[in-house]
């Protein structure tokens, strides 16, 4: 009766240990395809790239704008002396103007005087500065938006590596409950055998430490796989709960992928590679503006003023009240062309800092470029190693399983011993996990020479 309770406790808790995992099993699992849109439209980090987006478009109104003039109107009231002597002075900002009041002696009578003046400030012509402005915040634009698409596409290829980790985590996983179930029923039989004298007690310590090392490590893989459901929840929306992997993505992939179709790269349109060239060609423009912003400006001012003072032709103080309206009017309209000569100099200096930058750009996307090509040839190596691996994996798990089931009736019959049946046990599923491996690397080499080549789209095409 006691060891009818210890199988009927064993039994109990290898169901407590699996049943989140049959649970999820029922739910409708999730395509690569569906995962990837809702994390395009989920995701935090493209969200904020999008509102960049915008910003940049502001910026390139508002610089639209520049070549608007300065049109200003200025009124003012005062009273105070009118108390003057001949001689010139800079002003700094500070010293008050008092035209007029030239006297043999000081007089400190009050004056009311009121002025308005509108005055017109235009750049009228700057010799392709405007111009050049505006390129420069069209291609800060494009920067944005290439930045924008490269998130979105290393975004992208983060989440087809944790999707195929939660792929080869989930087969691990049923490989684990098989291994739990063959190590239950090895146990099952050693207690019987020991029940009835013919194996010693000893070996039912030996399997029951079997059995808890293979729930031990269905326990490790099973938070394992809900770290990269966690990861995956954070970027889509998607309860992690709800996250269970397609597992006919794999046969899929291994058996319909035409590799001739990943044989071109469009490095035309790929994001990772437009992004730094974006860079590149928004750095070109800021030379030529840095260029044209030190040219001769051509700038066109104007002005109309009126005032009025109490103070008469006759240098008589009159009752403050006299002072208000305009008493004389004038205008001033005027063409000038403005060029400091130290601006030689100062555009020399920029330029060297502004051609580094632009250096410094090409080299970055060189490297890009490279990095790409690097990425495609060590794809080509693996995914032919993988290839290697799936056709003679097979004849070892085929030969595990015979070797397993042989071990397995000739312990039953007394014929070997607990160590060879482990031993075979462990061939086992060592050769189900390598199998269960090599197919993840196969789709990791897969996506990874799609990545570099920007053939994404086609091997999801593939997936139904």
């Amino acid at each position: 009766m006691s060891g009818f309770k210890k199988v009927w406790v064993v039994n109990v808790s290898l169901l407590l240990l699996v049943a989140p995992r049959l649970l999820a099993q029922q739910i409708s699992p999730i395509t690569l395809k569906l995962l990837l849109n809702r994390v395009n439209q989920n995701a935090p980090s493209l969200i904020a790239d999008s509102a960049a987006i915008q910003i940049r478009q502001a910026e390139a109104n508002e610089t639209r704008y520049n070549w608007l003039p300065n049109l200003k109107l200025n009124y003012q009231a005062d009273i105070g002396t009118n108390n003057n002597t001949a001689g010139g002075y800079f002003g700094f900002g500070i010293i008050p103007s008092n035209s007029g009041g030239r006297r043999s002696t000081g007089n400190t009578d009050a004056a009311l005087t009121n002025l308005g003046i509108a005055s017109l400030d235009w750049e009228v012509y700057n010799f392709g500065a405007y111009g050049a402005q505006n390129k420069v915040a069209t291609f800060e634009i494009k920067t944005e938006q290439n930045q924008f698409a490269r998130s979105k596409y290393q975004l992208q290829i983060y989440t087809i590596s944790n999707y195929l980790e939660l792929l080869r985590l989930q087969k691990l996983l049923l490989i684990q409950q098989k291994n739990i179930q063959r190590n239950e029923e090895i146990r099952r039989s050693i207690l019987s055998l020991a029940r009835s004298g013919v194996r010693a007690g000893v070996d039912t310590s030996i399997a029951t430490a079997e059995l808890s090392k293979a729930r031990l490590n269905y326990i490790e893989l099973d938070n394992q796989a809900k770290q990269v459901q966690i990861q995956l929840s954070a970027i889509s929306g998607i309860a992690s709960i709800n996250l269970v992997a397609d597992t006919n993505a794999v046969p899929q992939l291994i058996t319909s992928t035409p590799l001739m179709v990943l044989a071109g790269a469009d490095t035309i349109n790929h994001p990772l590679i437009n992004y730094y060239k974006s860079i590149y060609q928004t750095n070109q423009q800021r030379e030529l503006l840095v260029k044209k912003s030190y040219n001769p400006k051509i700038l066109l001012e104007a002005a109309a003023w009126g005032r009025g003072a109490s103070v008469d032709n006759n240098d008589n103080f009159n009752a403050p009240s006299s002072g208000w309206g305009f008493q004389r009017s004038n205008y001033l309209v005027g063409i000038g062309i403005s060029y400091n000569i130290f601006d030689v100099k100062r555009k020399q200096l920029r330029l060297q800092v502004q051609r580094s930058e632009t250096n410094y750009s090409l080299k970055a996307l060189q490297e890009q470029q490279h990095a790409l090509v690097l990425s495609s040839g060590q794809a080509d190596a693996e995914l032919f190693t993988a290839q290697e691996r799936l056709r003679e994996i097979p004849v070892q798990l085929q030969a595990a399983e015979a070797a397993y089931r042989r071990n397995l009736s000739l312990y039953k019959n007394g014929l070997t011993n607990i160590v060879e049946l482990d031993a075979a046990l462990n061939i086992l599923f060592r050769a189900e996990t390598d199998y269960t491996n090599a197919k993840s690397a196969y789709c990791r080499a897969l996506f990874q020479k799609a990545i570099a080549q920007n053939q994404v789209n086609l091997l999801l095409n593939i997936l139904k």
